[in-house]
């Protein structure tokens, strides 16, 4: 399948329609998981998966300088994608500023636990972001991990280093988000 991913996509660069439409048959079902595992926790249920799935992919085909080198790296900017659309959606549903109440967000692999107007989501964007201001690597590895649902190895291979320092940086960054959070 990896092969299948990196052979349409470079067909889908050069303009083949037909390996566009491959492509999203392909990685759908993926995509999919991926989406699910984010809205799991959603106790409003305004943001479907399947919206979720088509709104990041269109976002993703809607770039055209897009250079996605293999199916590591598209999953990767999928997970950096759904983080925005994510992010986005609980921001127009947002309407009333935060309180002062700190937000506990524990980190579990793949599930985003969003309380009932995305405030934990939106204060790990912002501690996500000021993270990565400090050390980008960090910030891409609880990026793709946290919500895209990669694997190390997977990570590991997009970022160009070792599984053991995708390990290594996880627990950094948690870590360092446990911290920024509480500060809130």
């Amino acid at each position: 399948m990896d092969q299948n991913v990196t052979e349409l996509l470079r067909a889908a660069r050069k303009g083949s329609p037909e390996a566009s439409d491959d492509l999203f048959a392909l990685v759908y079902q993926e995509l999919r998981g991926v989406a699910r595992r984010q809205l799991r926790k959603n106790s409003a249920g305004t943001l479907q998966t399947t919206a979720l799935v088509h709104e990041a992919y269109l976002k993703l085909c809607d770039q055209a300088s897009l250079d996605v080198r293999d199916r590591g790296h598209f999953f990767a900017l999928a997970s950096r994608v759904m983080r925005q659309v994510l992010v986005d959606h609980f921001r127009r549903r947002s309407s009333e500023k935060r309180g002062g109440n700190r937000v506990h967000l524990p980190f579990e692999d793949g599930d985003i636990p969003m309380e009932d107007r995305g405030d934990a989501l939106l204060a790990l964007d912002r501690a996500l972001d000021k993270l990565a201001a400090i050390n980008e690597r960090l910030g891409r590895v609880v990026e793709y991990r946290f919500f895209g649902g990669m694997t190390e190895q997977d990570i590991a291979g997009v970022l160009g280093v070792t599984d053991r320092t995708v390990r290594n940086d996880w627990v950094k960054a948690r870590a360092w988000l446990s911290r920024e959070l509480a500060s809130e």
